[in-house]
């Protein structure tokens, strides 16, 4: 009698969702196919010049790193901890490990000792690779302290390492272009990962202060990849760009994984700078572009001060927070491009997005439906008033299953089995209603509702009626403690220009102007330079609740 999980694999077979291929398979029939396509382009923001690496080359870098990691002593199945910049190195570290056998465990830059030391203890990796040095920080110290607490980690590889006491260089130790591949390629065949084999150890970017190490095989990633690529009508001649890491689960499909699966070419910059990635959109005539709002808004106002030749950008898919209607507009005037509305979680990538077919301004009023292979649905939740109801429907437990769902958290099944319904949906602790479409409006995180008195709140509502304020650039909706009604609500704000703040009056006559419900209203603003954000863009609110508890945090008004 096969297992649930023999029949799902069936299913998803059978319906072409998974297949027997890998990204690997992907990576040669481009070299065999356009040998002399760029496949990665590197652009540096501190001046440095392009470096471009076609898809031979990639293929030959590739067995190269893969041969170095055996010889290191990876074996099939071990996590290989990457925390580098948007490089040409990740890319090709990343493919080398399933080459290998073994996992690549990306993490973002902005990490630490204690959160690298928490994820390099969890995968028992026994390598780290990063720069040595990068803006500022150093890696190289901080790993070798990392090193000292782990005592799997025997090995750490730096990018410009080779003064470094105690650590591998890149070039030399690695790379090692003038060194006969050893061992052979016939042995990599051997060791290679295959289509159900893990394929990725992605910890959590952290909005709730709380990473897990998501695993995802190679066929979960190819249904998010092959999903998204196809509701958007992308092709083999795509560019992609984004601001985000692709040590960062948006990143690594939609800009490393996903135009792999195309065999197109896919642009990386190290650091964000909206200038500089307006030149890379102009330069390389990209066509998509992937990130969040903020992202989005950055690249409008930085090309109304210096305009450049974006014709070539058709696609800009954003999420992780609501978008204000003016916003999808300026991005057709300004940007000349079509803004996409998407949601999706590091354990199943990309689950319901906005479609070409749809009118442009449903990505400001919805998070689109599902893609291919995936399924949505909303249960009521008794946590969640019914008088939430909305024009969409009322407000419960968002939660999904299908093709490209992780298989698990690395090292915590415990963790991973209490987020699965007992008739097998993950529960995403996601609030969200029926957009009145077909589709999903997201209406906040469980953990993020508001309680004040009896009355929940919906965040997500909120910030999005805020957002179409003209005084306010950005902004979060969270909860502040209240002797009387439990708690109350509070709207952060980034104002949108040096002139006079808004104040709670404004808000409050703005959203009654909107016909908002009064209990819904903030009852409090607090004024910042800038809100917190994970690198791909989401807002970290258990750090606004911390500036909240502190005292002469920001400017209450």
């Amino acid at each position: 009698m096969p297992t649930t999980r023999e029949r799902t694999t069936a299913i998803f077979r059978a319906e072409g969702r998974w297949r027997e291929e890998t990204f690997l398979d992907d990576l040669r029939a481009a070299a065999r196919r356009q040998p002399d396509r760029a496949a990665l382009i590197c652009r540096h923001a501190d001046g440095r010049g392009p470096e471009t690496i076609t898809y031979a080359a990639l293929t030959d870098l590739v067995d190269r790193l893969a041969a170095a990691l055996v010889r290191l002593g990876v074996r099939r199945g071990d996590v290989v901890t990457l925390q580098l910049p948007n490089s040409w190195q990740l890319i090709a570290l990343c493919l080398a490990c399933a080459r290998a056998g073994a996992v690549p465990g990306p993490v973002v830059p902005i990490m630490r000792r204690r959160e690298v030391e928490f994820m390099t203890r969890l995968t028992a990796s026994p390598v780290y690779v990063a720069q040595a040095t990068f803006r500022g920080f150093s890696y190289a110290d901080m790993s070798a302290e990392v090193a000292a607490a782990v005592p799997t980690l025997r090995h750490r590889v730096l990018l410009d390492g080779a003064d470094v006491v105690g650590a591998l260089d890149f070039d030399r130790d690695l790379l090692g272009a003038d060194r006969p591949l050893d061992p052979p390629p016939s042995e990599l065949d051997a060791r290679e990962s295959g289509p159900d084999d893990p394929a990725q150890v992605m910890f959590t970017s952290g909005t709730t202060g709380e990473p897990k190490g998501v695993v995802h095989t190679n066929n979960t990633l190819y249904a998010m990849n092959r999903a998204q690529a196809d509701v958007l009508w992308l092709s083999p001649d795509e560019v992609t760009a984004m601001g985000s890491p692709t040590t960062h689960q948006a990143g690594y499909t939609w800009n490393f994984l996903m135009p792999l699966l195309l065999g197109g070419t896919s642009v990386h910059v190290d650091a964000w700078d909206p200038g500089l990635m307006l030149r890379i959109i102009e330069e390389h005539r990209v066509t998509f572009f992937m990130g969040a709002p903020t992202f989005l808004a950055d690249l409008i106002e930085a090309q109304r001060r210096s305009p450049r030749d974006l014709s070539a950008l058709k696609t800009f898919a954003t999420g992780s927070a609501p978008i204000p209607p003016v916003v999808v507009e300026q991005a057709r005037d300004v940007l000349g491009c079509r803004v996409y509305a998407l949601w999706g979680m590091t354990e199943n990538g990309c689950v319901t997005i906005t479609r070409p077919d749809q009118p442009p301004l449903r990505a400001a009023e919805s998070d689109g439906s599902a893609v291919p292979g995936m399924e949505v649905r909303i249960v009521p939740d008794p946590g969640v008033a019914a008088d939430t109801a909305t024009a969409g429907g009322g407000v419960g437990r968002l939660q999904v299953r299908g093709a490209s769902q992780c298989v698990g958290y690395f090292g915590r099944p415990e963790t991973y089995a209490a987020a699965l319904t007992d008739d097998g949906w993950f529960d995403t602790g996601d609030l969200a209603r029926d957009d009145g479409y077909g589709g999903i409006r997201i209406a906040g995180r469980v953990k993020d509702l508001i309680s004040r008195g009896a009355e929940k709140i919906p965040v997500v509502e909120v910030e999005a009626a805020l957002l179409r304020h003209p005084a306010i650039r950005d902004v979060a909706v969270v909860g502040y403690p209240d002797e009387r009604l439990g708690e109350r609500a509070c709207a952060v704000i980034v104002p949108a220009g040096p002139g006079q703040p808004p104040s709670l009056a404004d808000l409050t006559g703005h959203l009654d102007a909107l016909g908002m419900a009064k209990h819904y209203w903030p009852e409090r603003v607090v004024l910042v330079a800038e809100l917190p954000k994970t690198p791909s863009g989401k807002i970290q609110k258990f750090r606004l609740r911390e500036l909240l508890a502190a005292p002469e945090q920001g400017v209450p008004r």
